[in-house]
């Protein structure tokens, strides 16, 4: 289990105790305790990295990203260059439905299918599991919908479609509460230090 330094928390520490079980669950599983994952570590950690691009927090895009070095380190992943493919990823995403004309939807549709089909071939379903986690996200069911299809042929099986679902869910959860968090935290800080309230 991953050990995290302990920081004041403006939450409490109990609040704090229960986002580092939430993380580990999400994560690294908690022996005896957790649902048995479908998609492995490195997946799920670049779904946590893409979601905080999209959440635009710099603490999660930090910590996830040493993360996926580590794990691609004892991997030996071969060469690519994740990082520069999820920021276009994630941008190319940002793109709604209810945003575009009916003609912009279905070109954006098609060069969608060619970008999620290449980072396919450097890690099997990404994208689609990427755009299924900011679907999610946001509440966006085209999206969702979009990334559904293709979940079709990536995962047969039910179990391990909803065993991806079920983890994909878990990692949206998870960094929705923990980019809330250390996006405003500091922010609370400041207020709370003005008003000389300590800590």
């Amino acid at each position: 289990m991953v050990v995290q330094a302990v920081r004041e928390s403006v939450q409490g520490q109990p609040f704090n105790d229960v986002l580092n079980e939430l993380h580990a669950h999400t994560f690294t599983g908690v022996p005896g305790e957790s649902d048995p994952f479908t998609l492995s570590e490195i997946d799920r950690e670049y779904i946590a990295y893409a979601l905080a691009l999209y959440y635009q927090c710099d603490h999660c895009q930090q910590y996830h990203g040493r993360t996926i070095a580590r794990l691609r380190k004892q991997l030996k992943s071969p060469y690519w260059d994740w990082e520069a493919e999820l920021v276009k990823l994630t941008l190319f995403l940002r793109t709604g439905r209810d945003s575009v004309s009916a003609l912009e939807w279905s070109g954006w549709v098609n060069a969608w299918r060619g970008f999620a089909d290449r980072v396919h071939h450097h890690q099997s379903g990404l994208g689609c599991n990427i755009a299924y986690a900011i679907g999610i996200a946001r509440a966006d069911e085209h999206l969702m919908d979009i990334a559904f299809e293709s979940f079709g042929m990536l995962y047969p099986q039910e179990d391990t479609l909803l065993g991806v679902i079920r983890d994909i869910d878990r990692v949206v959860v998870f960094m929705k509460a923990a980019t809330s968090k250390n996006r405003t935290d500091p922010i609370l800080r400041r207020q709370l230090e003005q008003r000389g309230v300590r800590m």
